[in-house]
């Protein structure tokens, strides 16, 4: 499976949305594959990462994010499950749409999505397998967002950005930059 002809299904190439999202998910897989060179002795699946990586954003189109030019129906924080759906819906094996779905911020608890009121299906979504919590990791050095495209960094202010967001979510991933190494 070639992950840039599922996402030109969505995306139509040469757009500026696709140059964004395949740029970012360029910079999310080499990030992602290099987390995992530095865990071999676990044996994370690196061709799944790689593929993974590229399709964990699928979903922003269905989203309004004016700054990268989105504009789908839905709040942005939904881009995960949707793109759980679409990539589902695509056929593809079941562990690529839980990267997708999983991936927003450090995941986000059954219990974040009910206090919060969040616009999202009553499930946890927070990352489970390795490879996921990789990604979830990797995704976080890398905005989207023009102006921020360029910004290095590093696992402390990651964690003090989600820490705004939610302390669950800093000190969830602050647990991984441990457990992996970052």
């Amino acid at each position: 499976m070639d992950p840039l002809i599922v996402i030109e299904t969505y995306y139509p190439k040469g757009s500026s949305l696709y140059k964004i999202l395949v740029d970012h998910s360029h910079k999310v897989a080499q990030k992602s594959l290099e987390i995992a060179g530095n865990l071999a002795h676990l044996t994370p699946d690196l061709g799944f990462i790689e593929k993974a990586a590229m399709l964990h954003d699928i979903g922003i189109f269905m989203t309004r994010a004016e700054s990268l030019g989105c504009k789908g129906k839905f709040a942005y924080i939904c881009h995960g499950y949707l793109g759980r759906r679409l990539l589902d819906e695509h056929g593809l094996d079941p562990g690529f749409g839980l990267v997708a779905e999983r991936h927003t911020g450090a995941g986000i608890t059954l219990d974040n999505i009910i206090k919060g009121g969040l616009p999202l299906p009553k499930r946890e979504m927070v990352p489970v397998s390795l490879e996921e919590k990789i990604i979830c990791c990797a995704d976080k050095y890398f905005s989207k967002i023009k102006e921020n495209r360029d910004r290095i960094l590093t696992p402390l202010l990651i964690a003090d950005d989600l820490a705004k967001i939610d302390p669950g979510h800093a000190a969830r991933f602050s647990q991984w930059a441990e457990e992996l190494h970052l």
